[in-house]
């Protein structure tokens, strides 16, 4: 009998990765701040709440338009910080570097690196360097870790969705996803898309001055819109509603997914954000992301239900249902990351 083996869909962030860390690791070191599986850690220190996050960033090609894999690591780290209600303050940055690597690639990726942290007002305070063999690594692997502090009054978690919430979402699906898929293939097609690498810090702060009746914020990177959303309906035992006719994609973007077959919903987000908000601040919290430079194409594109608990159905465009499900397999075009 073959042993099993770790697969490139266990880092796809769809159901077999979310299986990893349920089945493999939560078992190991669970404890109440692991469980619940948000998009960092929160945690008190001395009367004080903090939120934690650390990610490692992976990508194919390292540079692509609209960003490349160092800002790439600065804006995720700071947006999954953001997504636990927190100021993002500090970032520790690890570097594993392939020999071979051209001083003047790294040089841009630090440049790069620098822009992000300072748009996102936080400073990266410490950091490592390791130097790999040639072909023990993919020319250069990212990880950023980030702490930040959680104002008083302000309590969001992928558990605390509600019936009636509404969904908002801060602007267009999968650019980031397909960016990266058609420059790492190769693909010349005649489209001004673009990754929408950002960090989304500064529009959750503008969000929580407008109301602070946000139960839920998530960004929706590996695994895309979908995935969040069985994420947050399963950890919050509710169901979901979203509005295919609602949720916005680039015209350019949803021409290049029906040409090459990929459902939008599933691709990733590196600048976009899922809020869920009590109905009647939902407006408010709308046009608090619309000011945002990041949120111009923001809507609501669907609701919470006290129907079918951990299940996602959207309504389609020609009035019928289908079941969203979390995403099982990564596509074979995008195995050398995103």
């Amino acid at each position: 009998m073959n042993a099993e083996k770790i697969l490139l869909d266990h880092g796809s962030g769809g159901k077999i990765s979310h299986n990893l860390t349920t089945d493999i690791m939560l078992p190991v070191f669970d404890n109440p701040i692991l469980s619940g599986l948000d998009d960092g850690a929160v945690f008190d220190i001395e009367g004080k709440r903090f939120a934690f996050s650390t990610d490692t960033y992976t990508v194919d090609p390292i540079f692509f338009p609209g960003g490349n894999i160092g800002d790439l690591a600065i804006n995720g780290t700071v947006n999954d910080v953001a997504m636990c209600g927190a100021t993002p303050l500090y970032l520790s940055m690890g570097l594993i570097i392939e020999e071979g690597f051209l001083i003047s690639d790294l040089k841009e990726i630090i440049k790069e690196m620098g822009s992000a942290a300072q748009k996102a007002n936080v400073k990266v305070v410490t950091g490592d360097t390791k130097v790999v063999p040639k072909g023990a690594a993919d020319k250069i692997f990212i990880n950023t870790s980030g702490i930040g502090l959680i104002p008083e009054g302000i309590d969001v978690a992928i558990c605390n969705a509600r019936p009636k919430d509404m969904i908002l979402l801060s602007g267009s699906m999968a650019d980031h996803g397909i960016t990266v898929l058609t420059k790492r293939e190769g693909m010349s097609f005649d489209l001004s898309i673009k990754s929408d690498s950002a960090p989304l810090n500064h529009m959750v702060s503008r969000m929580f001055s407008a109301s602070t009746d946000i139960h839920v914020l998530r960004d929706p990177t590996r695994g895309g819109v979908g995935t969040a959303l069985n994420e947050i309906a399963e950890k919050s035992k509710i169901g979901i509603r979203i509005f295919e006719s609602k949720i916005p994609v680039k015209d350019e973007v949803a021409g290049a997914c029906e040409l090459l077959g990929f459902d939008p919903l599933y691709l990733a987000n590196e600048g976009k954000l899922l809020a869920f908000v009590e109905p009647d601040h939902a407006e408010d919290v709308l046009a608090a992301i619309r000011e945002d430079e990041f949120g111009k194409d923001a809507c609501i594109i669907g609701e919470v239900t006290s129907d079918a608990p951990g299940n996602v159905v959207m309504e389609t465009r020609i009035g019928g249902t289908r079941i969203v499900d979390m995403l099982i397999f990564i596509p074979l075009i995008f195995s050398g990351g995103i």
